[in-house]
């Protein structure tokens, strides 16, 4: 596996890579993709760092397993290539931008849009094996992506940090609240939204009322 990231992330999570847990994750992943059919490609598995610069970071979005069916991962949570149809949480994402800012539901669900004005677009594992969800989540892969946001919490202010369902809200201990603005809700898939809390939870409102209260330019969702 190829470690291809922005330099300002290799330097923050340089320390990372030597460790043994991360030598063995490497090695997982190799065998993993020469053996199996696994997602997202390999070119885009650092994706989000490489599209959202660790010191232009405005906005985490935290999602947890990378898409595991043809064509629809590529490195950044809850985006799909162009020409893919949206998977559920991803309506619903859409929908709830639409209702709180008027914001048009989009035509493409690539979200890189995002990722390029300080949206990290993180899940907490970086690969999957095709249809299998959370096949890969145990062989290292959390370490390196909390490594990831505690690099930002002890190194940045004032950032937004969207935690969407029980396993990206358990992350929050991590994160100085005082220092940043932390929205929880449910998930934003229908098994979750449907029951109540994520319609209406005006995250993407709130995160550019914070942006912009603290001297950045919000996000054009």
């Amino acid at each position: 596996m190829e470690v291809r990231i922005e330099n300002g992330w290799k330097q923050q999570l340089i320390r990372e890579f030597d460790k043994d847990y991360f030598v063995k994750l490497t090695e997982f992943v190799r065998q993993a993709y020469a053996s199996h059919t696994c997602y997202p490609p390999g070119r885009f598995i650092f994706n989000a760092f490489e599209k959202c610069p660790f010191h232009r970071v405005k906005v985490v979005i935290l999602g947890q397993d990378p898409y595991h069916e043809p064509g629809q991962a590529h490195g950044l949570s809850f985006s799909v290539l162009d020409g893919i149809p949206f998977p559920p949480s991803l309506q619903n994402i859409f929908k709830e931008i639409h209702d709180d800012t008027g914001a048009p539901i989009p035509h493409s669900g690539n979200l890189t849009r995002w990722a390029e004005q300080g949206v990290l677009l993180l899940n907490s594992t970086l690969t999957v094996e095709a249809h299998l969800a959370n096949s890969h989540a145990r062989f290292g892969w959390q370490t390196f992506t909390d490594a990831a946001i505690r690099a930002l919490a002890a190194n940045r202010e004032n950032i937004v940090y969207m935690l969407w369902g029980g396993y990206a809200r358990s992350k929050a201990y991590m994160i100085d609240h005082r220092r940043n603005l932390v929205l929880e809700s449910v998930h934003p898939s229908p098994l979750s939204a449907n029951r109540g809390g994520w319609f209406g939870n005006h995250h993407f409102s709130r995160c550019n009322t914070y942006l912009e209260e603290h001297g950045q330019t919000p996000i054009n969702w």
